[in-house]
């Protein structure tokens, strides 16, 4: 017989930036750790995908970055590698407030349940929740395109995921795919010690003034009418164009900022367009952007015609139990903040718990 599964009210999937915003405003709002709210974390340790970013991005390079609610991120060096920064501030931020985080502890699938709960089935048992909330990211989804002739290729393809830093490539020629930020940093770095070639689909937007926050609303806005209209979801970074960045600064000085159009095939020396072009390569970088990892939510039946989880806010249209937080409009610091908050607000009305502060 299965062991029993363990009663909850809330199960909130995922301990990055939007999955501890929404546990910080649930406990908030009266879910008491364990029997009314648990987060369940697929790594070892605080951080979420900020664990696994490459070692080469340091504080100072890290752009658009939002405190979490309750505690702000400490005075770090500059120099100091995000991925041992921002983990530590999150550890500290699941200390300070109690979050009752489990990990590591993977969800394989979340079905719903005769009894109008759902079955949260994790490798480390089953929890039974009235609600959930998804702040699974896209980290573990690392996007690659298909292009004709990448199994003949005799160098190295990686994601951006993979990369490591530049001194792997020193002396290389090295073709570097994508549009956006991870792009320019990994042709800012690399241009240094290799022969870069940057190719992009369709021909980068560069900002030479600063963001604001009525351009900033507006890219969100394009990405939440998909997500209400249940298209896959796209980034907000996608559509925010490149700032005028260090590492951009860096990439133009270095002359790696001369764009090529989408090659049409990869060759076993390297890339190739039907033109007659050619550019041979020692190592392709994909800096193609990542999906939602929200494979364990398919029982559910939440996907609509259009091939995406159709959102009204943060809630999924096709069950009002489960909201999708970090995911589409959300998915940047500051709107993982603002689903987290507006999650634990629709959950805490749907189960009319007691509220708190």
């Amino acid at each position: 017989m299965p062991t029993p599964a363990i009663e909850t009210e809330v199960v909130v999937v995922g301990a990055g930036q939007a999955g501890l915003s929404a546990a910080y405003h649930l406990r908030r709002r009266g879910f008491a750790p364990y029997d009314g709210l648990v987060v369940l974390d697929a790594d070892d340790a605080p951080g979420g995908a900020w664990r696994h970013r490459s070692p080469t991005l340091t504080m100072a390079a890290v752009h658009g970055f939002h405190d979490l609610p309750g505690l702000p991120l400490p005075p770090a060096d500059p120099g100091r590698p995000a991925r041992e920064a921002v983990p530590e501030y999150f550890a500290a931020y699941e200390r300070t407030h109690g979050l009752p985080v489990v990990r590591p502890v993977r969800v394989r699938a979340v079905r719903p349940d005769p009894d109008g709960r759902l079955l949260v089935e994790t490798d480390a048992g089953r929890w039974s929740a009235r609600a959930l909330v998804n702040a699974t990211g896209t980290w573990t989804r690392p996007f690659v395109p298909h292009y004709p002739g990448a199994g003949l290729f005799h160098g190295r393809q990686l994601h951006y995921a993979e990369y490591g830093g530049p001194e792997e490539f020193r002396g290389q020629r090295v073709v570097v795919v994508g549009g956006g930020a991870s792009a320019v940093q990994v042709l800012a770095e690399t241009a240094a010690v290799a022969q870069t070639t940057w190719v992009t689909r369709r021909p980068p937007v560069f900002r030479d003034t600063p963001f604001s926050p009525e351009a900033g609303r507006a890219a969100v806005a394009l990405v939440e009418q998909r997500v209400r209209q249940g298209l896959p979801a796209q980034s907000v970074v996608s559509v925010t164009g490149l700032t005028e960045s260090p590492a951009v600064r860096r990439a133009r000085e270095l002359g790696a900022l001369e764009r090529l159009p989408m090659f049409d095939r990869i060759t076993a020396t390297g890339v190739a367009w039907d033109d007659g072009r050619t550019v041979a390569a020692d190592a392709i970088v994909w800096a193609t952007g990542f999906r939602p990892a929200i494979g364990h939510l398919a029982p559910l039946g939440l996907r609509g015609p259009g091939g995406g989880i159709a959102l009204d806010g943060t809630r999924a249209a096709a069950d009002p139990r489960v909201h999708l937080v970090g995911y589409g409009p959300s998915a940047s610091t500051v709107g993982a903040n603002r689903a987290g908050r507006a999650a634990a607000h629709a959950i805490h009305a749907l189960l009319r718990l007691p509220a708190h502060a």
